[in-house]
């Protein structure tokens, strides 16, 4: 199996091509710019045409919530056009789309986890591109999982896990939001349950589970519990460390409003794959580890 993955560089993409070294039932290739531009709608069928896949995992996004609000056209170029052209050229070639999408579609104001079925309303322009984008995926391409993630982290890129101890390294004291809830989401994982849902279907072709789905960690915690389990694990390994203060989301204005409850309910994915994220605090020590150890020490700086 072929699994394609747009976005080069980014979280999801590095850990996709990670967990594909060495196996022998499926080979991951990454497409990106300049070959495949989201930028550039007409690049995108040629570029994913050239590597001939079996399943098309679409992770390129913009990402930048806060400079999104300066960057409207920009924003929904890449995570509604740009996505929607990505399907569609995966519904030409006759192929599923596996869509990575964010929590940011709801406003946060729900008491308890989303489940699929809740009415979005995004806060700012990032959200309401990225569901700008599903709704794209969905029109071009029938066979399309969408799958809902949140707070993402690895050992890749930039993320607040590395933030947190690049902080730490210079600080006694970080201040952090306090009153912001969701599943803390290695990208790790993410790229483990991509591969068991793509074998699924490569393996399953009356598959009638398309559609939209929660994948996120498992557990719940706040920014500043994130970060006090980040820093608490980075001691036991010899690591940078700081006290952590509460502070309220008033207190750390930002340009984009971010939801209150980013909390989503994994049963569906759980139930139609048969896939359970670990506990957040497993994965996110696992990610810890790997910057604290080794050449791994190096990526902080990334």
């Amino acid at each position: 199996m072929r699994l394609v993955v747009t976005g080069r560089d980014g979280q999801v993409a590095t850990s996709l091509l990670e967990a594909g070294q060495g196996r022998d039932d499926v080979e991951v290739v990454a497409v990106g710019r300049p070959t495949l531009d989201l930028t550039q709608p007409d690049t995108v069928f040629d570029a994913l045409a050239a590597v001939r896949p079996d399943i098309v995992v679409s992770a390129a996004a913009y990402t930048a919530v806060d400079q999104a609000e300066d960057e409207p056209d920009l924003a929904f170029a890449v995570n509604a056009v740009g996505a929607g052209k990505v399907a569609e050229a995966a519904a030409k070639l006759g192929v599923p789309v596996i869509h990575l999408s964010t929590d940011y579609v709801f406003d946060g104001s729900k008491d308890g986890a989303y489940v699929e079925t809740d009415a979005t309303a995004p806060l700012g322009v990032y959200g309401a591109s990225k569901l700008a984008g599903e709704l794209a995926v969905a029109a071009a391409n029938p066979r399309h999982l969408i799958l809902r993630t949140a707070w993402v982290y690895s050992p890749f890129g930039r993320n607040f896990v590395k933030t947190m101890l690049r902080l730490a390294s210079d600080r006694d004291e970080i201040a952090v939001v306090a009153d912001q809830w969701g599943n803390p989401t290695s990208a790790l994982d993410i790229a483990d349950a991509i591969l068991h849902a793509a074998a699924m279907l490569r393996d399953d072709e009356a598959f009638d589970g398309y559609g939209i789905y929660h994948l996120a960690g498992t557990g719940e915690t706040n920014w500043s519990g994130f970060a006090r389990h980040i820093l608490d694990t980075s001691a036991r390994y010899g690591g940078p460390t700081a006290r952590v203060r509460d502070i309220a989301t008033s207190d750390y204005p930002t340009k984009a409003k971010r939801p209150a409850n980013s909390r989503l309910s994994t049963a569906r994915f759980a139930a139609a794959c048969g896939w359970v994220a670990p506990d957040w605090r497993q994965s996110a020590q696992a990610v810890v580890y790997r910057l604290l150890t080794g050449e791994r020490r190096q990526a902080l700086s990334a």
